[in-house]
């Protein structure tokens, strides 16, 4: 069986940026540096996680706090300010912990 999983360990770069919706639902994007062979080019990686999840990285998780993530790749299509479409993958984050 194919499983579409990832588990990333890395510093969160930013505080994540909240959108409340009428329903009341949330959702928190935010991006993490993981430390390939050093620590001065790391690899970012887009994230974005939903409901209580969200709410724990909003209120838990400042610039600089050390993560533990485990997801799933998504793709998808945004189009830029320049109007052309572009093809992304983020990760739909499942658990979170904080180191």
């Amino acid at each position: 069986m194919l499983r579409n999983q990832v588990t990333l360990v890395g510093y969160l770069g930013k505080d994540a940026n909240i959108t409340r919706f009428e329903n009341g639902s949330m959702v928190a994007r935010f991006s993490i540096a993981v430390n390939q062979q050093s620590a001065e080019n790391p690899s970012w990686y887009s994230l974005f996680a939903w409901g209580n999840i969200a709410d724990f990285v909003n209120s838990n998780c400042k610039k600089g706090s050390k993560l533990a993530i485990t997801g799933k790749l998504v793709n998808r299509t945004i189009v830029t300010e320049a109007g052309t479409p572009k093809k992304i993958t983020e990760v739909e984050v499942r658990q979170v912990m904080k180191l």
